[in-house]
This record gives structure tokens, sequence and C-alpha cells, in this order.
């Protein structure tokens, strides 16, 4: 996972996989199949384990504000401390499959609703609990929310100005106010 993630599917050849992993070139086919297998086995492990870790994260965080407010922080703590300036596994994949790849923009497709659906729950909770005003298009909040988190990622890889990015953090969170 991390050196598909590191370099990308395309740039990532058999030798740099059977040289990473340790094992022959026989073993990889036997074990995974071939590059494309072992690749959608590594991006549903990054997938599922993002998940899991978001998710999680909210169940620590009741009060919601401040929570999207810490994971965009560690967002941008995580970029901004990557020496290889590696992002999201997921945009990166998206950036360099997309268009082309009919099954990874359904992967891709799945993700972003999967995600829009933990930020949805986790919204609906805060305004549930009076956190903030009601009424608000929640399904479109968790849209951009997502789309901004996905954004962090991108922009620090670029141009790693930590205020700026806080910055854009709270102008963002004010529409919870």
């Amino acid at each position: 996972m991390q050196l598909f993630w590191k370099q990308g599917f395309s740039a990532t050849s058999i030798q740099d996989l059977v040289s990473h992993l340790g094992i022959n070139r026989a073993s990889l086919y036997d074990t995974y199949g071939d590059k494309e297998k072992l690749f959608l086995r590594a991006f549903e492990y990054y997938r599922q384990t993002n998940t899991k870790r978001i998710s999680q994260f909210f169940s620590r965080h009741s009060q919601v504000k401040e929570g999207f407010q810490r994971l965009f922080e560690l967002a941008i703590d995580e970029s901004l401390n990557d020496q290889d300036k590696k992002g999201c596994f997921v945009v990166n994949t998206t950036t360099e499959l997309i268009p082309g790849d009919a099954r990874i923009l359904k992967l891709l497709e799945e993700n972003r609703e999967l995600f829009e659906a933990i930020f949805l729950d986790y919204l609906q909770e805060g305004e549930t609990k009076g956190q903030f005003k009601p009424g608000m298009d929640l399904k479109a909040v968790a849209a951009l929310l997502f789309t901004h988190y996905n954004g962090l990622k991108v922009v620090s890889k670029v141009s790693p100005n930590r205020q700026q990015l806080q910055n854009s953090i709270k102008a963002l969170l004010r529409l919870l106010e």
C-alpha cells in the first residue's frame, strides 16, 4: 500500500513491488495475481482503514464543529509532517486513473458516498443536540466538508502554509455557527 500510495499505480513496476515486498515474481503472481489486483487490494485496505479511523475519530468528539476542526487540523499535520508528501491515496488515485478506469471510478464514487454519509450522520447528531442552527441542507454541508477535507490533502502538497490552511478551516466552519 505504501509503495502504491507514494509512487502511484503507473509508476510502480513489478520489480518495484518484488523489491519492496522482498519476494520473487512468482510469489507475487501466485499470491496476488497481478499488479492491478494487488493495487486494488491495497487501495481497498486503505479505504477501509481510513473509514474506520474517521468514524472512531468522530465518536471521540461530541462537539461537531470541534470534531471537524480537529479532523481538518489532523489532515494538515499529517500532510505537513509526511516527508514523502504522499497526500491522500484516494485523491492521488483519482487524479492518476480518472478518467479511464470504470472500476476505479466506481470505487471512488462509493468512497465519496460513504464519507459523505459519515459526515452527514455526524452533522445530524450535532443538529439534534442543538449545536448549530437547524434547517441547513446538511447533505450539501457534508459534501462541502468532504470536498474541503480532500482539498486540504492536495493543497498542502503544493503550498504547505499551515496558517493559510488553518484559516480556510476557520472560514469553512463558520457555517456551523
